[in-house]
C-alpha cells in the first residue's frame, strides 16, 4: 500500500470522533486510508482526477447504512441483503458533480481500485454486489468494535464541500475574465491559470480552448477530386468529459484525423499506454509542463528506444506514434498571438466547458 501523509481535514475529523486514539483508528482502517489516498484533488497541483464515482458509490451505501439503523448494529447488518441500486444511483446523481455519473463506481471500479491501492484481499471486496443490491464489506466499517461509518461520512462530506468551494472559486476567476476590459488584462489572467500547478481538469479545459481557437484560424484545401477541392478550416472537438476515466483520446481534429492527448510529464509509461490504446495511431501530446517540448519529445524517443530492446521495427513504431509535443510554452505563445475577438471566444469556451463538465449549474 502506498503511504501518504494524512490530510489535515481527515485528521481533524478523526480527532473529533476518536480523540487521541484517532491515529490508531486511521492506521487500522483500509477504508480511511483509501479515502486519504484519493483526497489529492483538494490541492491546487492535483495530479489525478477526482473519481467522484468511487467516492459517491461509497457515500450512497453508507448514507442508507445510517438511515437503516445499522450504525453500531453489526448483527443486523450481517443479516441484511443490501441496498437497492436505484436508490443508490439516484442518491449519487443528487450529489455535487454527480449528476452525470453512471454505474461504474458500483460495478467493480471502486472495488478494484480499492484492492490495488490498499493491497486488500480481493476476496473481501469493498463493495459487495448481492444480485443487484449493494453493501460495503463489514470488515471495512469497523476498527475492532468501533463503527467508523459516521466519521467516514463526515470525511466524504468535507471532501465534497472542499471541491465545491474550489470549483466555485474558479467560477469567480472566470467571471473576472469575462468582465476584464483590456486585452492585456485578459491575457495576464489567462496566463495565471495556465501553470504546472493547474488542476488537471482545469488544464485540460483551458488547453482545449486555446487549441480550438488557435486551429480554427487555420485552413486547408481538401476534396475527393481536383474539381471538388474546398477550403476548410480546422476544427477541434472534445471527445468526452474531462472527468471520464474512459481511456479515450481527449481531442480529435477535423477535417484531418489528428488525435490529442492531455497528460503530465511525470510518467512516460502512460504515454506509451495511450499509444497502445489507439493501435499506434500518431498522437499529439499536450503536456502540463514548462519544460521545452523538444526535451519531452527526446525523452519519449529515448524511453521508446529502451522499451524496444534494440528491435528497430518496434523503436520506429514508437517513434512514428509521436506526432507532436505541445507544452504550456506553446499554448501561451499561441494565446499571445490571438486577436481580442479570439481571446473573448477562448474565455467564453473555458467558461462554458468548465460549467458544463463540472455540472456546476446542475446542482
Amino acid at each position: 500500500m502506498v503511504d501518504r501523509k494524512v490530510e489535515k481535514y481527515i485528521e481533524a475529523i478523526l480527532e473529533k470522533h476518536f480523540g487521541d486514539k484517532w491515529n490508531i483508528i486511521y492506521t487500522n482502517s483500509m477504508l480511511l486510508k483509501y479515502l486519504n489516498l484519493k483526497s489529492g484533488a483538494i490541492h491546487g497541483n492535483v495530479k489525478t482526477r477526482r473519481s467522484l464515482a468511487n467516492w459517491y458509490a461509497i457515500y450512497a451505501i453508507l448514507n442508507y447504512y445510517v438511515k437503516g439503523g445499522f450504525v453500531n448494529n453489526k448483527d443486523k447488518y450481517l443479516k441484511f441483503g443490501g441496498f437497492q441500486y436505484t436508490k443508490l444511483f439516484d442518491f449519487q446523481r443528487e450529489q455535487y458533480g454527480g449528476s452525470k455519473l453512471q454505474n461504474h463506481g458500483f460495478n467493480d471500479r471502486a472495488t478494484g481500485e480499492f484492492a490495488r491501492k490498499t493491497g486488500s484481499d480481493v476476496n473481501k471486496p469493498l463493495i459487495v454486489n448481492n444480485n443487484g443490491n449493494y453493501l460495503i464489506h463489514p470488515e471495512y466499517l469497523y476498527v475492532g468494535d468501533i463503527d467508523i461509518v459516521p466519521a467516514v461520512i463526515e470525511v466524504i462530506k468535507q471532501y465534497q464541500e472542499t471541491l465545491y468551494t474550489k470549483d466555485h472559486g474558479f467560477v469567480v476567476q472566470l467571471e473576472e475574465l469575462l468582465d476584464a476590459k483590456t486585452l492585456l488584462t485578459k491575457q495576464t489572467k489567462l496566463r495565471s491559470l495556465l501553470t504546472e500547478d493547474s488542476e488537471a481538469r482545469v488544464f485540460e479545459i483551458i488547453s482545449y480552448a486555446i487549441l480550438e481557437t488557435h486551429y480554427k484560424n487555420q485552413k486547408l484545401f481538401i476534396g475527393w477530386t481536383l474539381e471538388s477541392i474546398e477550403e476548410k478550416y480546422l476544427e477541434l472537438y472534445k471527445t468526452g468529459r474531462t472527468n471520464a476515466n474512459d481511456g479515450g483520446i481527449d481531442f480529435v481534429m477535423r477535417p484531418i484525423g489528428r488525435f490529442f492527448q492531455v497528460t503530465e510529464v511525470n510518467n512516460y509509461s502512460k504515454y506509451f499506454l495511450d499509444m497502445d490504446k489507439v493501435n499506434h495511431f500518431p498522437i499529439t501530446f499536450v503536456v502540463k509542463t514548462l519544460m521545452k517540448s523538444d526535451k519531452i519529445n527526446n525523452d519519449l524517443l529515448n524511453f521508446g528506444k529502451s522499451k524496444s530492446g534494440g528491435l528497430k521495427a518496434l523503436e520506429q513504431k514508437y517513434k512514428s506514434s509521436i506526432e507532436e509535443v505541445i507544452t504550456i510554452n506553446e499554448l501561451i505563445n499561441w494565446m499571445d498571438d490571438l486577436s481580442e475577438e479570439d481571446i473573448n471566444f477562448l474565455i467564453t469556451e473555458i467558461d462554458r466547458y468548465f460549467k458544463l463538465e463540472m455540472n456546476i449549474f446542475d446542482e
